[in-house]
Formats: C-alpha cells, structure tokens, sequence
C-alpha cells in the first residue's frame, strides 16, 4: 500500500533545509507510484489489445456464426479464470474482444499518440514461429511495449468509451480526455452531459474545450484509488479486500466473527466480495451461506444514516447474487443492511424480493434478530473506539 501523504508538520529537527528534504522525497515516492500504475495500466490495455486480436483470428479461422464465437470465449472464461482467478470472465473477454474491434489495427495507427501501425511488430505464424514462441519471448514483449504506446489512456477510460455508438464521438473524447488528462470521472460526466454534441452546436467551440479541461471537486482519482482500481488489481491477481477506513475494517471483522460464532449455520464466502454492474464496480462486505436456510447472505455495512438508497443498493446486490452467485436448489439470498452511525445502529432485513412470505417468515425465524445484530454493532464500536 502507497505510504499516506501527511499534513506538513513544524519541523523539529537540527538539519537545515530538512522540511524541503522531506517534501521532495514524498513527491518522489509519490511520482512513483503513479507512475507505476500507469504503467501496468498501459500494459494491460495493450495485453487485453492482443487478446481481443487473437480472439477474433481463431474466430475467424473458425465457422463463421455466432454459436461458436460464443462457444470459444465460454471455454476460454473458464480455462483463463482456473489459470489467472478473477479478470478473464465471459464478460470480461466480450468486453476484450470489442475493444480489438473497436479499436482494429488500422485504426491504432492514427491515434493521438502518433505510433504507426506499420511499426508495430507482426505476430503471426506464417514466419515459422508460432504465437506461443513470440509470446514468451522477446518479440512478443515488444510487441507489448509498442501497443501500450498506442493506448496512453487507463483502461477504464477504454470501457467507458465503448459504450458510445458514434466512432466520432468516441474519437472526440478520446482525444480531450488525453489532452486535458481526465480522470475517468471527468470522461463519465462529460459524455453524461453531451459535451460532444453540445460543442459541436456552440458557436464558441474554443471556449467550450477551454472549460473542459477544468476539474470539479471528487474528479481527481487520489494516488490510493489509482493503484486500487479494480481493473488493475484484478489484473495483478491481487486481492482487493480493503476498506474505507479502519473502523469499517474494524467491524467488518468484528461482525465476521460475531457471526461465525453462532454456530455451524453460517459458512464465511468472502469478505469485500466484488460485482459489476454495466460499468459501475460495487463491494458486498460480507458474504455468508446459512446452511439451514440454504441461501447466500449479503451484508452490507454503512458508517452514515440508514437511508431508502441503501435499501435499494441491497436489493441491487441480490438481484444480482440471484443471477450469478446462486447455485440450483438454493434458495433466494437475503440482504442484511448494518448501518454504525455514531448516535445510534441500525440493522434492517431486505426480504421485499421474496416472493414466498413462508419462506420470508422462516428467514426472520432462523436469523438472528435485528435487535441482536444491532446490540453487537454498539457494543463492537464502543470497544473500537476506546
């Protein structure tokens, strides 16, 4: 984890010129590691590239229907997921192989960043080398080296953009998100706003680029949100099973463990477990199986007030733990909200979705009651706290 930057402190020490010492060394560090996970960004982008261009060669060389274009990258999400863990899922790789044909080798040639596509190194096998030989080698490394050139903004910025129809569209914002180095925040909500539209209808279009490239309080991604960008992390293989703080952190662990001691009913799954939705990335806090109940639970932990969003952000997260999460013969998931606000805990059951108010009756039966749930979140965090 990158060292936290700290407020500027009165100096205590005999050395002169030490606060300026100081200052430059954190600048550096933290040079550092943005550049580091720009860089593993750029080459994932150009790996997820060559992916995408071998995927639609074998489809190609292949029967040219649909069935079996879905047929390869169904056998090629599970292989690639038993081998790497997470990152390589059906979705994923529908999304990799549309980023090769939105963004064909022709095409890269022309992009802002002014590599030419006749430089790039061919890997093919007509030469005697198969793809496997010029992968592991040297040649297949530049070949990396040369796509990450030719893809300069962070793979998120790429699926953003995907999702617009208009190849000029696309173009523009590809090219102001460069020039005024947007964070993908800033890409979302001027595509959100028509910035494209909106400029190409001005009068003053001048004025208008000017004032894109100034960025609204929460657009910049802080150095701790860059290197935990999903994409990255799932990329790496690195687990993503962090907080928002540490008393988050704190009860999380605390009600994992409060929960697992109630008995043999409740079986952990995981913790910080990730899901997207579209493009939007969500964390499930805790994830449980009650064996009796045979359904998954989803906990959800919130430090602020209870609110209707956070209900409709649960029922969010079981519609999808029902579509993807749920084995056959198990029942609907249930969702447990916790909010730990300072004045006063609040524990709430999203049943609504149930549609078998037995079932739903019997959940309440053999769940703890939120009265339990919400006498342990008080008491975890008076004991945090102090």
């Amino acid at each position: 984890m990158p060292p936290k930057r700290l407020p500027p402190q009165k100096s205590s020490s005999p050395i002169e010129g030490y606060d300026l010492i100081v200052s430059e060394l954190v600048d550096l560090v933290e040079s550092a590691c943005r550049f580091s996970a720009r860089s593993v960004n750029a080459v994932m982008t150009a790996t997820y590239w060559e992916i995408g261009r071998r995927i639609v060669e074998v489809e190609q060389r292949g029967k040219k229907r649909a069935e079996y274009g879905e047929a390869l990258l169904k056998k090629l999400a599970s292989d690639l997921t038993a081998r790497f863990g997470k990152g390589f899922g059906l979705a994923n790789l529908k999304s990799i192989r549309k980023f090769f044909l939105t963004w064909p080798e022709k095409q890269i040639g022309q992009t802002v960043s002014g590599q030419s596509a006749s430089q790039l190194t061919p890997l093919s096998s007509e030469k005697g080398q198969t793809l496997s030989d010029l992968s592991s080698g040297g040649q297949g490394i530049a070949r990396l080296r040369q796509l990450a050139v030719c893809f300069p903004l962070p793979w998120s910025h790429y699926v953003r953009l995907m999702a617009l129809s208009s190849e000029e569209a696309r173009r523009f914002y590809e090219t102001e998100a460069l020039r005024c180095g947007w964070s993908v925040r800033q890409l979302d909500r001027q595509i959100s706003s028509q910035f494209y539209e909106r400029t190409a209808l001005s009068r003053n279009k001048t004025a208008m680029l000017k004032k894109s490239s100034e960025a609204e309080p929460g657009d910049l991604f802080t150095l701790e949100e860059e290197i935990k960008d999903p994409f990255v992390l799932e990329f790496l293989g690195l687990k993503d099973e962090y907080s928002e703080s540490d008393l988050e952190e704190a009860l999380i662990l605390y009600l994992e463990a409060f929960l697992l001691e109630l008995g043999n009913d409740f079986a952990f799954v995981a913790r910080q477990r990730r899901l997207r939705i579209g493009e939007e990335w969500y964390r499930v806090d805790l994830l449980f199986f009650h064996r009796k109940l045979r359904c998954l639970v989803v906990i959800d932990l919130k430090l602020g007030r209870f609110t209707h969003a956070d209900v409709g952000q649960m029922h969010l997260y079981l519609n999808y733990a029902k579509e993807h999460w749920v084995h056959d013969g198990e029942n609907p998931p249930v969702g447990v909200i916790l909010c730990a606000q300072k004045d006063e805990a609040v524990a709430h059951y999203a049943l609504e979705g149930l549609a078998n108010k037995v079932l739903a009756r019997e959940y309440l039966t053999v769940l703890p009651s939120e009265k339990a749930l919400v006498q342990e979140i008080e008491k975890a965090r008076r004991e945090i706290e102090s």
